[in-house]
C-alpha cells in the first residue's frame, strides 16, 4: 500500500525524537507528531532539563551561601531573584527544544503539530490548535506518548495550592513553606531544590525510607544530607486527603504510628510518579491493548498487537527514564530496518540530581539477599578521597556489589559527587562482563573521585583500597 510516510512517530520527547532521527539516517521517509507547540517532550519542557536547570542554579547559590566561605570567598549583599531563577530556566528549556526543531530540519523529518489519534492501524488524524484536521498513512507508527505526574486517593491536583512538578518549575514567586508528598526521585529533587534557596520544605513519603526503589543505604545516607539542608522527611506515613484552604494548602496523613496529622504550607507538591500518556490515541480503533496499570502492552520487540504498530518510553513497562526511552527508539527503529539490535534493561541506570548526586545500576543489595545470590561487598567513602576533601565534597560512598563466584559486577551504588557520571564506569564493567579485579587493576587519574570507585573495586575483590 502506498503510504505518506515509512515511519510516523507519536510524541516529541527523547524516545520520539531519537526514533524520528536514527529513522531519517537508516533512510526512512519520517514525521512526527507532538500535540503541542513545541517540541521536546515532557523531558526538555516540564521534566528532566528544566528540573536540572533549576537544581544547578540553587546548588551554586546554597554553595555561595554555605560553602565558599571557608574557601576564603567573602561575597556580601547575596540575594536570589526568584523571577530570574525561573526565567533562565525558561531560556534553557527554549535553547533545548529549539536544538531539536533543528534535528528535524537537518534530517529532512517532517513536523506535524497537533493531537494523533489512529483511526486504524494504517492511518492517523492529526487535529490542531485550531481545530484543523490532516490524516496521514503510514507503514509504521511509533508511539512515544509519555507520562504525566499521577495522583493518589483523596489528592486531587488543583495546580493552585496542590500542585505537580509541572508547576513546581514556573512557579510565579518564591514559596514560604512546601509540603511534598512522595520521597522518590522527583519529591527529593524538587525538595533539594526550594530547601537550598530558603523554602521550608516537608517530605512526606508512604514508604520507611526515601527513594526507595533504589539501594537502600541510598536512602538512610541522602536523609541525612537533605537533613543538613532543613528537609524533614516523615516516613512511613499515608496521605488520606488535601484541602485547599485559600491562602494555604493542607495535608492529612496517618503518621507511622497510625496517628491522624494534618500539615499546612504555601503549596502541596504531589510528586507520587507518573502514569503512561495515552489520551486521545484511538486506540479502540486498533487492536492494541492496555494493561493493569494503563501501559501500551508489547512483546519483547516493542510491537504491539498490530505488527506495524510499536511503543516505547514512559507509555509501555519498564522504568521511566529518558535515556530507557532513547535506547528503546533505537532498538525499535534499527528492528524496523531488519537489524538484531540489541537492549539490555539491567544495565539502565538511575539517577537522582540531588548533591551530591545518587546513582544506581543492576541489582540492589536487597535483591541480590531475596534471590539468595553470593555476593561480595566493595564499600568505600568520599570522605577519604583526596579531590573530594579539595572540593570540600565530603558526603558519600560507592557500594560494588559483585558474584562472589567469578568477581562479576552485579550492581554498583553510589551517592557523591558525580556520582551521575561516574556511574557509567560500572555500566561499562556489566556489559562488557569485566570484573572488579580487573576495574581495580586499571590505572584512574590523580587525584579525581573517579578514584573512590577504583577503591570500591579493590575492596570487592579483596584486594584492599590504595588511595587517598
Amino acid at each position: 500500500m502506498q503510504t505518506d510516510f515509512d515511519i510516523v512517530v507519536i510524541g516529541s520527547g527523547p524516545g520520539g525524537y531519537v526514533a524520528a532521527i536514527r529513522a531519517a539516517q537508516l533512510g526512512f521517509k519520517v514525521a512526527i507528531v507532538e500535540r503541542y507547540n513545541i517540541l521536546g517532550g515532557t523531558c526538555t519542557v516540564v521534566g528532566c532539563i528544566p528540573a536540572k536547570a533549576l537544581l544547578d542554579a540553587s546548588e551554586h547559590y546554597h554553595d555561595i551561601q554555605h560553602k565558599v566561605g571557608k574557601m576564603g570567598i567573602s561575597v556580601e549583599n547575596l540575594n536570589l531573584d526568584f523571577s530570574r531563577f525561573i526565567e533562565r530556566k525558561a531560556g534553557v528549556v527554549k535553547s533545548n527544544s529549539d536544538g531539536v526543531s533543528y534535528l528535524m530540519r537537518k534530517n529532512k523529518i517532517t513536523t506535524l503539530f497537533g493531537t494523533g489519534s489512529f483511526l486504524n492501524c494504517n492511518q492517523v488524524k492529526i487535529t490542531a490548535s485550531d481545530g484543523s484536521e490532516k490524516t496521514v498513512t503510514a507503514t509504521y507508527f511509533i508511539i512515544a506518548t509519555g507520562s504525566k505526574p499521577a495522583t493518589i486517593p483523596g489528592v486531587e491536583i488543583d495546580k493552585q495550592r496542590i500542585i505537580t512538578s509541572t508547576e513546581a518549575l514556573s512557579l510565579k514567586e518564591q514559596p514560604q513553606s512546601i509540603v511534598i508528598i512522595g520521597g522518590g526521585i522527583i519529591g527529593v529533587e524538587m525538595a533539594s531544590v526550594y530547601a537550598r534557596i530558603g523554602t521550608k520544605v516537608t517530605i512526606i513519603e508512604y514508604a520507611d525510607i526515601l527513594i526507595p526503589t533504589m539501594d537502600r543505604e541510598l536512602g538512610r545516607e541522602l536523609q541525612k544530607v537533605l537533613n543538613k539542608l532543613n528537609i524533614e522527611s516523615r516516613l512511613s506515613c499515608r496521605v488520606q486527603s488535601t484541602a485547599n484552604k485559600g491562602v494555604q494548602a493542607e495535608v492529612t496523613y496517618l503518621d507511622a504510628a497510625g496517628v491522624p496529622q494534618t500539615i499546612s504550607a504555601d503549596l502541596c507538591l504531589v510528586a507520587v510518579g507518573r502514569k503512561p500518556y495515552t489520551t486521545g490515541l484511538g486506540l479502540e480503533n486498533t487492536k492494541i491493548g492496555l494493561d493493569e496499570r494503563g501501559r501500551i502492552k508489547t512483546d519483547e520487540r516493542l510491537r504491539t498487537a498490530e505488527v506495524n504498530i510499536f511503543a516505547i518510553g514512559d507509555v509501555v513497562a519498564g522504568v521511566m527514564l529518558a535515556h530507557k526511552a532513547e535506547e528503546e527508539a533505537t532498538f525499535v527503529v534499527e528492528s524496523i530496518k531488519g537489524g538484531n539490535p540489541h537492549l539490555n534493561y539491567h544495565t539502565i541506570p538511575s539517577v537522582v540530581y540531588t548533591w551530591p548526586e545518587v546513582s544506581s545500576v543492576g541489582y540492589t543489595e536487597e535483591q541480590l539477599k531475596e534471590k539468595n545470590i553470593a555476593y561480595r561487598k566493595g564499600k568505600f567513602p568520599f570522605l577519604a578521597s583526596g579531590r573530594a576533601r579539595a572540593a570540600d565534597d565530603l558526603d558519600g560512598f560507592v557500594k560494588v556489589l559483585a558474584s562472589d563466584r567469578d568477581g562479576e559486577i552485579l550492581g554498583m551504588h553510589i551517592i557523591g559527587a558525580r556520582s551521575a557520571d561516574l556511574i557509567q564506569q560500572a555500566v561499562i564493567a556489566m556489559e562488557f562482563e569485566i570484573g572488579d579485579t580487573e576495574m581495580g587493576k586499571i590505572c584512574y587519574p590523580h587525584p579525581t573521585y573517579s578514584e573512590v570507585l577504583k577503591d570500591a573495586f579493590l575492596e570487592s575483590c579483596g584486594c584492599g583500597a590504595i588511595n587517598i
